[in-house]
């Protein structure tokens, strides 16, 4: 693959623009945030979102890591529980393990009952794959760039599950469900399929992915609400994530081209968590 960069030059074929499903989010939530986060590399505030989120990402990849089938299988639904207490780290999360842990002896339980505990475990638990996109110049009537692009993108899927013959990849997110959520979701969903269907046949393999098996459904989990949902994949929302890249293209282009540059989405709920505030003109505005 060629090299790629956040630092990306429109006239170069190499580097290419490199894309995550966090740059991307970030772009689609403020253009502004975006530039000062990836292209001029400012440091941001940790927060304890920040914290919680990579505390509790960390555990459940290690919860299936160490997660004994056999062991587990003996087990009553109240010793589950404790078990799977035991398999996460003492911090100061202890709610949200407890919900995962019970959510998850509740999922054994019914995976026993089915014959079904041969697929409880994921197939794939964290894994990192990098692909490259094909970007045509109309591909986004509204946004139509200059020329054709050929992105990079990376990423990390938390887990793929198979069911019925097919992989179900399942996000996990630690804050507190909304339903207003649901199509971000998709778009982070719709990010890791393209990262499945685009990358080289080598990259699938070392992750242990079989490119012959579908992503038919996708979903997302969000311990704190007890809340898991899962829906067959929509294509209007990988359409969706596609032109948004194109979006973020002609925001480079723009730049080059000396036009406005990563424009400023101010909204003050959320601006005023931002750790750019302070030095964002649209904002200072705002708040003025």
């Amino acid at each position: 693959m060629r090299e790629y960069t956040y630092q990306w030059n429109v006239e170069d074929d190499e580097p290419t623009l490199k894309i995550t499903k966090s740059s991307f989010g970030s772009f689609q939530w403020c253009p502004r945030k975006y530039e000062f986060s990836y292209i001029e590399r400012l440091p941001q505030d940790t927060t304890e979102a920040m914290i919680k989120g990579t505390a509790v990402h960390n555990s459940r990849e290690d919860f299936f890591d160490v997660f004994d089938v056999k062991k587990a299988e003996n087990m009553s639904n109240d010793e589950l529980v404790d078990y799977n207490m035991g398999l996460h780290p003492i911090d100061g999360y202890t709610d949200i393990y407890r919900n995962i842990s019970v959510f998850e002896a509740n999922r054994f339980m019914e995976a026993k009952q089915a014959n079904k505990l041969d697929s409880y475990l994921p197939v794939i638990n964290e894994v990192k794959l990098d692909a490259e996109l094909f970007i045509p110049q109309d591909l986004n009537p509204k946004c139509v760039l200059e020329r054709d692009y050929t992105v990079h993108l990376q990423g990390i899927i938390d887990r793929m599950f198979i069911e019925d013959g097919a992989y179900i990849p399942i996000e996990l997110k630690t804050g507190p469900w909304k339903d207003y959520k649901r199509t971000g979701m998709r778009k982070e969903l719709s990010f890791y399929k393209l990262l499945v269907d685009n990358a080289p046949d080598k990259i699938l393999e070392e992750a242990g992915i079989d490119r012959n098996i579908p992503i038919t459904h996708w979903g997302w989990y969000y311990p704190v609400s007890n809340y898991i949902e899962t829906e067959p994949v929509k294509q209007t929302s990988i359409n969706a994530v596609m032109r948004g890249i194109t979006q973020l293209i002609k925001a480079y282009e723009d730049k080059h081209n000396g036009g406005e540059q990563f424009p400023t989405k101010y909204y003050f709920k959320t601006c005023q968590h931002c750790s750019f505030m302070p030095i964002c003109d649209a904002a200072q505005s705002e708040v003025w």
